[in-house]
């Protein structure tokens, strides 16, 4: 049956851009079709990626309709401050005793002279061309994605001029919610200026969409009809990864790892286990796949560790799956405070998928921590949980030791990325 409805995306991020703030749209587009929606997505034309994944433009239909408008980006001055501020690009810069002082001009200028974000130089021509664009072509709903949240500030303009349109914000990550918002060196008026207009787009736009339930929460007490659809895996994918038994009992990490989710009681308590347990050391392989933070790694160097270490670098996204399915434990983290509790990182999804135990840190009641306990798929620690994660280490290395594997994995269907596409064509 062909589709009857049309969707208008508007996303910074698009293949090739690599990492996981790729792949929530690029699954919904994907799906929406089977719902009777049809897309178009509204990208920039010389975008700036922090990491490119150019396998994923194989997952883009030959018959989706993509437009796009040039930007210019002022990261390149950031880095004329230091290479560090490459970080930028993906959220991420250095933290406390590892700041320099250019480090800290960079992240002040960051937060107070580019609102929201250093992408806000798109919204300007962005508006002008999708006002023509939408008055030639008939739509029946648009969806801007953060971050970069100033894909928002798009929205809050189209949506004065377009206002049967229905506007969905679709947040990936919080705004003045998220970890790092405290450490961009904000004034008070820049504070003042990025809340306001968080709280136009909760108040204007038609639905808000969250990743987690502790997110949703949060945007409806600040006035928003916030719903939330988490991220998900995708079956294709799984069902193509082959698994080999592995020789090591391996330990892996796939995605980025910056230092403020750096889980430093793990390294203290493998360290401990390497060298009490001669067996463990012989065993043990820690597996990196991706972006790991340099200050991270050469912590690692100084220790134990360093010799149990397989650092693959950023892979593709399938290649990355395989890895994922030829691990005995995947580990998640999170930031440690509570107000990151309703965090969900959308890996932890394509972890739930392989069927092997996650191990995750973060918060104490965090919605990880629930999606854990519903699926039976791992455990949940707060980084000073030091004597049950080694018990709980010791107990995994027994069963791999053993050959006899105690996953029991179930549930985890309501998080195909297929159910969660149905799931907001219903909210649609």
């Amino acid at each position: 049956m062909e589709p009857t409805k049309k969707i208008l995306i508007i996303t910074y991020y698009w293949p090739p851009a690599g990492g996981p703030g790729v792949q929530r749209w690029l699954k919904f587009v994907k799906y929406l079709p089977e719902f009777r929606w049809k897309p178009t997505v509204f990208i920039p034309e010389n975008p700036s990626y922090p990491i490119v994944d150019e396998t994923l433009e194989r997952e883009v239909s030959e018959d989706l309709e993509t437009i796009k408008t040039r930007i210019w980006e002022p990261y390149q001055l950031a880095e004329i401050f230091g290479k560090d501020n490459k970080k930028f690009k993906a959220g991420q810069f250095d933290v406390g005793k590892n700041q320099s002082w250019k480090s800290k001009l960079s992240i002040w200028v960051r937060g107070n002279f580019f609102i929201p974000d250093a992408r806000v130089f798109w919204v300007k021509p962005s508006v002008e061309y999708l006002k023509k664009y939408l008055k030639e072509n008939q739509f029946d709903a648009f969806v801007t994605t953060g971050p970069p949240h100033s894909m928002h500030l798009i929205g809050l303009e189209l949506k004065k001029e377009f206002s049967s349109l229905k506007w969905i914000a679709d947040f990936r990550d919080p705004w003045t919610e998220i970890s790092y918002y405290k450490h961009l060196k904000l004034t008070k008026s820049a504070d003042q200026k990025h809340r306001s207009l968080e709280q136009k787009v909760f108040e204007t736009a038609d639905i808000t969409l969250a990743t987690s339930y502790a997110d949703a929460e949060n945007f409806r007490k600040k006035g928003a009809n916030s719903f939330c659809i988490t991220n998900g895996f995708d079956e294709n994918e799984v069902e193509n990864s082959v698994e080999e038994k592995n020789s090591k009992f391996t330990l892996s990490y796939i995605g980025v790892l910056e230092q403020l989710r750096n889980p430093e009681v793990l390294w203290k308590v493998l360290n401990e286990l390497v060298s009490q347990n001669e067996a463990f050391k012989n065993a043990f392989e820690l597996k990196f796949v991706g972006k790991i933070d340099d200050k991270i790694l050469s912590e690692i160097e100084r220790s134990e560790l360093k010799y149990l270490v397989n650092n693959l670098g950023y892979l593709s996204h399938s290649e990355a799956n395989i890895e994922m399915t030829n691990s005995d434990l995947l580990l998640i983290t999170n930031f440690p405070d509570e107000s990151s509790k309703g965090i969900i990182p959308g890996k932890i999804f394509e972890y739930l998928a392989t069927g092997k135990q996650i191990l995750s840190f973060g918060p104490k009641d965090s919605d990880v921590k629930k999606i854990l306990e519903a699926t039976k798929a791992g455990k949940h620690f707060s980084y000073d949980d030091e004597s049950e994660l080694k018990t709980f280490l010791s107990e995994k290395f027994e069963e791999w030791k053993s050959g006899i594997s105690n996953s029991q994995t179930q549930n985890i269907e309501q998080f195909s990325r297929k159910n969660l596409t149905k799931k907001l064509t219903e909210l649609l």
